[in-house]
Order: structure tokens, then C-alpha cells, then sequence
């Protein structure tokens, strides 16, 4: 009996170890989430704020990814010039709808950069050149392409060009509806999922909770039309049936994006794609949905407005 004791003794020590590690991560991941939701929501208040903060978000994202490519064999990827690359065409971009720079010359040092980063491999000797330019221009097309396309969401151009002005609802609505999908895919999958979405890649996720996730969004969707619609002041032109379809919308290819990152993670044969966010893991962790849904998004407002 004694002996028994005695070894029940470490087995309660590493259950109530465990029980606090699960605690710690649990707060770690609520702090961090709060903050991370805080900083966004207040960046989309002003417009300068906006563009600042979505460049340093690109420029982290790929220099995330150049780090995590990097670690395959016979891969070398230029990570400064990458990364200097991917920032330079999202403030680019930003100059251009603003109508700080009416003019394409301002995207030729990208092109240059881009010249280079192929030419360079001419003298590097690698191994496997054709596999450095396509990681290469996967990281541009991956990260600095997709968040680039949030200024496109953030400033309305007027039908004669003449007229600019920032519209905050409609890219953090994209974000809020991210979150939102996150949070009733969680809830129901937990209740309800039995049916596996997309189980070679993502065995966690289930039709239930993305279903969940969606009839959450598209609720809060269509209050959001509503109000907006009531508001004679308000600036969206979006009607409720608008607004819920630009809430499916961001489910649907938000939910794509998630995959797309896992599948991305899964080739790496990596958990988490890093490790600045405590408790969420890296850059390409908490964005992968948002990577995939703001160039969606932007494809559906232009869509709805031609028919």
C-alpha cells in the first residue's frame, strides 16, 4: 500500500502540473487576444494608422515566411530584399489609391526589386534556382498581394476619380467577421461536429462548426446592413442582402485561407509558423484567414457593383 502511495504521489503532481500549464496558456492566449484584437480594431480608426499598420503586418508576414522557407533543404530565399519588397508594394498601393502617386511609376522599384531577385540567382549557384524563385514570388503573392488589397477596401475612389475618402466599416467588418466565424465555428463544431470538413489536412474542423460559423456572421451581417441602411449618415451603400453576402463571402474564403495555411504548415511539417504571438502562434497563424478573404472581398464588391 505504501509503495502504491508513493507512486500516486507524482502522478498527482504532473495532473495538477498539467492542469496549471493549460491555465497559463489559457490567459497567456485571452491577454494576448485582447490585445491583439485592441490594436487592430484602434488602427482602422485612422487612416494613416491603417496603412501603417497593415505595412508592418506585411512586412513581418513575409519575412515570417522567407524564415520558415528558408529551413527547407537547397531552399535560399532573399529574406531582407523579400521582405523590403513586399512592404515597398503595399505602400505602394496605399500612394496609388490614395492619389498621392497618380502616376504607375511609383510601382517601378518594385519591379526592379523583383527583376533583381531573379537575376541574383544567376550568380548564387544554387542547387535548385527554379525552387528559390518560386518560394520567392509565392511570398509576394501569398502576403504582400492579398494585404495590399486592404486599401483597396478602406478608400472609396469616386466614380470621376476626383473624390477619395476612407471608409473604416467595411475592412474591419472583415476582420470582425473573421473573428466571429472563429468563434461560432469553435462553439458549434464543439457541440455538434461529427462531420470532418476537410480531415487530410485540417482534422479539427467540421461542416457543423463552419456552418455555425457562417449563420453567426451572416446574422451579425445583416444587423450590421440594417443599421447602416437606417444611418442616413452612414457611408457604406451596401443594402442588408449586400452586407450578408459580403459576410459569406469572408466565411467561405476566410475558412479557404485557414486551409491553405495549414496545408502550407503541413509541407513545412511545422505546428505553428512562429512564435511572436504568445499563445497564437506566429503572423501567418493569426492572418491566414484574412489572406484569402480581403482579396475576396474585394472581388465581390466590384462584382455586385457592375450587375
Amino acid at each position: 500500500q505504501k509503495q502504491s502511495i508513493r507512486q500516486q504521489k507524482p502522478t498527482n503532481k504532473s495532473r495538477f502540473k498539467s492542469m496549471t500549464d493549460k491555465v497559463q496558456n489559457l490567459i497567456t492566449r485571452a491577454i494576448t487576444g485582447a490585445l491583439f484584437v485592441t490594436i487592430m480594431v484602434v488602427g482602422f480608426f485612422n487612416p494613416r494608422a491603417m496603412v501603417a499598420l497593415f505595412a508592418f503586418i506585411t512586412g513581418m508576414s513575409v519575412w515570417e515566411y522567407t524564415g520558415l522557407v528558408n529551413q527547407r533543404e537547397d531552399i535560399k530565399v532573399n529574406r531582407f530584399i523579400s521582405t523590403i519588397a513586399g512592404v515597398y508594394f503595399f505602400i505602394a498601393v496605399a500612394a496609388f489609391r490614395i492619389g498621392i502617386a497618380t502616376n504607375f511609376v511609383i510601382f517601378v522599384p518594385y519591379l526592379l526589386t523583383v527583376v533583381y531577385l531573379f537575376i541574383s540567382e544567376l550568380y548564387l549557384k544554387q542547387k535548385d534556382p527554379i525552387n528559390d524563385w518560386a518560394y520567392t514570388m509565392l511570398g509576394q503573392m501569398y502576403i504582400a498581394l492579398p494585404f495590399s488589397m486592404i486599401n483597396i477596401l478602406g478608400f472609396e475612389v469616386s466614380a470621376n476619380g476626383n473624390n477619395i475618402s476612407y471608409n473604416m466599416l467595411i475592412p474591419l467588418c472583415v476582420f470582425i467577421f473573421l473573428w466571429l466565424n472563429d468563434t461560432g465555428a469553435y462553439c458549434s463544431g464543439t457541440l455538434f461536429g461529427k462531420h470532418k470538413l476537410f480531415p487530410r489536412i485540417s482534422p479539427g474542423k467540421s461542416w457543423e462548426g463552419s456552418i455555425g460559423g457562417g449563420i453567426l456572421v451572416m446574422i451579425v451581417a445583416g444587423v450590421i446592413g440594417y443599421l447602416t441602411n437606417e444611418n442616413s449618415a452612414a457611408t457604406s451603400q451596401l443594402s442588408i442582402i449586400g452586407w450578408i453576402g459580403l459576410g459569406l463571402t469572408v466565411v467561405v474564403f476566410g475558412t479557404l485561407g485557414d486551409l491553405v495555411e495549414s496545408l502550407f504548415k503541413r509541407t513545412l511539417d511545422i505546428k505553428d509558423s512562429g512564435n511572436i504571438l504568445p499563445g497564437h502562434g506566429g503572423m501567418l497563424d493569426r492572418f491566414d484567414s484574412s489572406l484569402m478573404a480581403i482579396p475576396a472581398a474585394v472581388i465581390y464588391l466590384y462584382t455586385i457593383q457592375i450587375f
